[in-house]
């Protein structure tokens, strides 16, 4: 925490609840001081009546205590809330200077503020009441996630090729077959592969066990032959580079992309992400339910796993406008 630049103990105390009890990663921790540091100093600049004018960014939030955080209101919020839309630049540093922050920022905003609130009220009860309570989230507009066709995998798998051909395609396979996140297939031990299954460490540090398929499996075994022969830096990892060491997601990134334009599929618009909505886009359609995908993708709230429902009714229409009885005219 001591690189977090003035930042007041209730803030810290905060920050740490999250690292070392919820147990989330760094990078949501900063997003959470980013953003909170953020509403502090819009907040001192309403409520201590500095002069409008004043540079946000060099508000210093050091002295915020209980006493200031128990005199913020709902309308505080929605002030920082309309700021934000209409008056905050969305990229400060770049070459636009347009107004306004989209939609999915402020909520992102608005989740850390509700986070924050909940843990004075809730969790440690040092404040009486929680204006975020009640107050709704911006409406996002919610786009289908791109993923690739059966069709389409299957040109892919078929691109594989070269002196790592064992390792590509068993890298492929994991995630087209078990939607892995890119971060926990780089995390992958020898000791993880369990026969038919693996064990995947997801967000938060939280374990859970994702079952292959044969031809997974199949090519997971025929790349294990390949592993036992290569010493690596660290020698528990899975997949390995070029240089013997753990492989990383910058190279499974180039790794994806170079077999996306060898099979001839629009690698601007798709990535080892996209193989992941994939997996779960193809087992839905295969038959599994919505609950058991959950699991499977290690999502933590079942409405991040249905969106991939939605997808599945998109391709139900497709189907049914595919036949050519869709189309014909009837006698009225």
């Amino acid at each position: 925490m001591e690189h977090y630049q003035d930042c007041p103990q209730v803030l810290r105390e905060f920050l740490s609840y999250h690292e070392t009890i919820k147990g989330q990663s760094p990078k949501t921790i900063s997003e959470y001081y980013l953003d909170l540091r953020m509403f502090l100093r819009f907040m001192k600049l309403m409520k201590l009546e500095m002069p409008y004018d004043t540079p946000l960014d060099e508000i210093s939030i050091k002295n915020v205590d209980l006493e200031f955080l128990r005199g913020i209101t709902v309308t505080d919020v929605y002030d920082f809330l309309s700021y934000l839309a209409n008056d905050r630049v969305a990229d400060p540093d770049g070459r636009s200077s347009a107004a306004g922050i989209g939609t999915a920022a402020r909520a992102r905003k608005l989740s850390a503020i509700k986070s924050f609130f909940k843990y004075l009220t809730t969790r440690t009860r040092q404040l009486e009441e929680n204006p975020v309570q009640d107050l709704e989230f911006p409406k996002i507009r919610k786009s289908l996630p791109r993923y690739l066709s059966l069709e389409e995998s299957q040109r892919l798998l078929a691109a594989v090729q070269g002196p790592n051909a064992k390792r590509d395609l068993a890298i492929l396979m994991i995630f087209l077959n078990c939607g892995v996140r890119r971060s926990e297939l780089v995390g992958l031990n020898l000791t993880d592969v369990y026969e038919d299954r693996i064990r995947v460490v997801g967000k938060g540090n939280k374990e859970r066990i994702v079952y292959m398929g044969s031809s997974c499996k199949q090519a997971i075994d025929d790349y294990l032959v390949e592993r036992c022969k290569i010493s690596l830096s660290d020698n528990r990892a899975l997949f390995g580079s070029r240089e013997n060491n753990r492989i990383s997601v910058t190279a499974v990134h180039r790794l994806v992309k170079k077999y996306l334009l060898a099979a001839g599929l629009d690698a601007s618009q798709l990535s080892a992400h996209k193989l992941r909505h994939t997996a779960a886009t193809l087992m839905l359609s295969g038959g599994v339910d919505v609950k058991t995908l959950q699991e499977v993708l290690g999502h933590e709230h079942l409405n991040t796993t249905e969106i991939y429902t939605h997808i599945e009714n998109t391709e139900l229409k497709i189907a049914a406008e595919a036949n050519p009885l869709s189309k014909i005219k009837l006698k009225p």
